[in-house]
């Protein structure tokens, strides 16, 4: 089992910055993939970007060059740097952990991040 604790969300005016931390504790010796997704009420959640053990990095075409994900593997930490922000930002920001053995995807329970003046 994967434990995710996702921190850093609030409220910030457009044009605004926020950064996102996930940590991962339990057995994350298999963690393969990390990454935030966000989701709005009564939509389907969407990736926002992820990270390979590699450090490849996956970016909704939407969100490139404004949000920067970053990872620290000694860490078990994924953080999310969200830059210029704009009220359609406005959601809650999951973190997921994507394990290869025993095979598994685990969520975090969320952050808010709220965008407006």
């Amino acid at each position: 089992q994967v434990q995710l604790v996702e921190s850093g969300g609030g409220l910030v005016q457009p044009g605004g910055s926020l950064r996102l931390t996930c940590a991962a504790s339990g057995s994350t010796d298999g963690i393969t993939v990390m990454g935030w997704y966000r989701q709005n009420p009564g939509k389907q959640r969407e990736l926002v970007a992820l990270m390979m053990n590699s450090g490849t990095a996956n970016y909704a075409d939407s969100l490139k060059g404004r949000f920067i994900i970053s990872r620290d593997n000694a860490k078990n930490t994924v953080w999310l740097q969200m830059n210029n922000l704009k009220a359609e930002d406005t959601a809650v920001y999951y973190c997921r952990a994507i394990v290869a053995s025993p095979p598994g995807v685990y969520w975090g329970q969320g952050t808010q991040v709220t965008v407006s003046s």
